[in-house]
């Protein structure tokens, strides 16, 4: 049997003996958060190709902090993200968002657990409810932070 310093075979599970040190490995971090050069359905700065502006326009003087669009196999559905940066106030910049989706006969709706410390924060759904879309807004320092996620479908339904 193999025992480590500070282990105790006589209560398995139950921590380090008494009088010993425990020792905490650090994780190591494997993978960044932002995408690498070479991801062809993200991109840092810009609006990435396949991208449904015409869906989810940029709004008029944002900008663009990471975006994101990936095919879901075997499906029509597009998985969205778009992050942005903007000085429009809360509902300026909810409107601007949320007019396309509307247009586009989405349905707004409220989320069910509203998330602390966000401006605003709205979904919207269409069809089955299989399109959804999150957005959340955070408000600091006279600049909006807008939080787009989720599912559109890239043909009409």
């Amino acid at each position: 049997m193999l025992c480590v310093a500070g282990c105790s075979t006589s209560n398995p599970g139950t921590g380090p003996a008494a009088g010993s040190t425990a020792v905490t490995a650090s994780p190591a971090p494997t993978e960044t958060l932002l995408p690498g050069a070479d991801s062809t359905h993200s991109a840092v700065g810009e609006v990435v190709a396949g991208f449904p502006v015409d869906l989810v326009p940029v709004p008029a003087g944002a900008e663009v902090l990471v975006s994101s669009a990936e095919p879901v196999q075997g499906t029509d559905l597009t998985e969205i993200s778009l992050n942005l940066r903007s000085e429009q106030d809360t509902a300026a910049l909810l409107a601007a968002v949320g007019a396309p989706l509307l247009a586009a006969g989405f349905v707004e709706g409220t989320p069910p657990a509203p998330e602390p410390g966000l401006a605003a924060q709205s979904t919207f759904t269409r069809g089955d409810g299989s399109e959804l879309l999150l957005v959340g807004i955070l408000d600091r320092d006279d600049q909006r932070t807008l939080t787009l996620g989720g599912r559109v479908r890239t043909t009409s339904p």
